[in-house]
């Protein structure tokens, strides 16, 4: 079973940085790709940015230009710098890992690590 654990999530003025770790018990090569999601109150699940296999990025257009997501497979993490938050970037980050099983996918999530970002 793989795990993802989460780190750095915290209270942060607006302006401010926070960088997101997510450790893999496993090697990120095994997954199709890696990412960021984030659900803040009474929204859905959303998608912030991911990194495929191959390193190709994709960024949800309301974080393009302010945050970074980057890997180091020595370690088997993933990071999310965040730069220039914003109230609105107040919400629980999860990581996601996909792999794919034949002609299934499976998903794994870590537990999640709360950023608020204050006005």
């Amino acid at each position: 079973q793989v795990q993802l654990v989460e780190s750095g999530g915290g209270l942060v003025q607006a302006g401010g940085s926070l960088r997101l770790s997510c450790a893999a018990s496993a090697s990120i090569y095994s997954f199709n790709g890696m990412g960021w999601y984030r659900q803040a109150p009474g929204k859905q699940r959303e998608l912030v940015a991911d990194i495929t296999k191959s390193g190709r990025k994709n960024y949800a257009d309301s974080v393009k230009g302010r945050f970074a997501i980057s890997r180091d497979i020595t370690v088997n993490t993933v990071y999310l710098q965040m730069n220039s938050l914003k109230p609105e970037d107040t919400a629980v980050y999860y990581c996601n890992a996909e792999e794919r099983d034949g002609l299934e996918y499976i998903n794994y999530w870590g537990q999640g690590t709360q950023v608020t970002v204050s006005s």
